[in-house]
C-alpha cells in the first residue's frame, strides 16, 4: 500500500481541489493530510470533503516537520509525499508500484507547470535534468520512497527550507539515487506569475548556491519569504 502525504497550511484555495484528484486515484492508498496550524478554511473544508481513506492530522508547523509526522502515523509500505498545489494523473500510483517492485528505493515524477512559457517549461526541463544527472528532486516533483529506507534515514532533516534537497544530498552520498518516472507532476507556476519568472528562477538558483556554501539556514530562509 501506499501512504500518500501531503502537508498543509492555509490551503484554502487548493484543499478541494487536492481532495478531488485524490478521490480518482487507483490502487491501493491511504491518505494523510497533515496540517500544520492553518489559520484559514483550510481545517473546516478538509473534513467536509475528506475521502474515506484519507486521515486529518494537526502537526506543527513546517514542511519537513509536518511530512515526517505523517510519516510515522502512515500504514504504506511505500511513500508518497505531494504537495497541495500539484495535480498527479489517476494512474500515478501504479507507476510508482511498478518502479517499487522493479527496485526502485525512491524517486520522483516529471514535472511540468500549469502555464506554457519558454521561461517556466526552460525551469522545469532544468529540474527533470537534474534529478537524472545530479540526483536532486524536490518536493513539487512528487518524491516516493520506500517506507524502510526513510525511517532508516529518519525521515527529512527538519529544516526551515531545503529538506528536499539535504535529504537528496544526503542519500546520493550513499549512491542511492532517484529513479525519475515519466508520468507527469503538474505543478502552480504561481510563484512565476507573481514574482516574475526570470526574478524567481534566479533567486531559487542563489539560494541553493548560498545552502552548499554554507550560508545560515534562517538568512536563506528570510530570501526564500520574499516569493513564498
Amino acid at each position: 500500500m501506499i501512504s500518500i502525504i501531503v502537508p498543509l497550511y492555509n490551503e484554502e484555495k487548493t484543499i478541494l481541489n487536492l481532495l478531488a484528484q485524490l478521490s480518482r486515484l487507483s490502487g491501493s492508498h491511504e491518505i494523510l493530510l497533515a496540517d500544520g496550524g492553518s489559520a484559514d478554511r483550510t481545517m473546516e473544508l478538509a473534513r467536509d470533503a475528506l475521502p474515506q481513506n484519507a486521515r486529518l492530522l494537526t502537526v506543527s508547523r513546517g514542511r519537513a516537520a509536518q511530512s515526517n509526522a505523517a510519516a510515522r502515523e502512515a500504514l504504506g509500505d511505500t511513500f508518497f509525499f505531494l504537495h497541495a498545489d500539484s495535480q498527479i494523473a489517476p494512474d500515478t500510483l501504479s507507476h510508482i508500484e511498478k518502479a517499487v517492485s522493479g527496485g526502485a528505493l525512491w524517486g520522483c515524477l516529471k514535472l511540468r507547470f500549469d502555464e506554457r512559457r519558454p521561461s517556466t517549461a526552460a525551469c522545469a526541463y532544468l529540474s527533470n535534468l537534474r534529478v537524472r544527472l545530479r540526483g536532486i528532486a524536490f518536493g513539487d516533483q512528487g518524491i516516493f520512497i520506500t517506507r524502510d529506507l526513510f525511517l532508516k534515514e529518519n525521515g527529512f532533516p527538519e529544516l526551515p527550507l531545503m529538506e528536499d534537497y539535504e535529504f537528496s544530498l544526503r542519500l546520493g552520498r550513499q549512491k542511492i539515487f532517484p529513479v525519475q518516472l515519466s508520468c507527469p507532476i503538474v505543478t502552480s507556476a504561481r510563484r512565476f506569475r507573481e514574482y516574475g519568472r526570470l526574478r524567481t528562477m534566479f533567486l531559487m538558483w542563489r539560494l541553493r548556491r548560498l545552502y552548499r556554501n554554507g550560508c545560515d539556514i534562517e538568512r536563506i530562509a528570510a530570501c526564500y519569504r520574499q516569493i513564498r
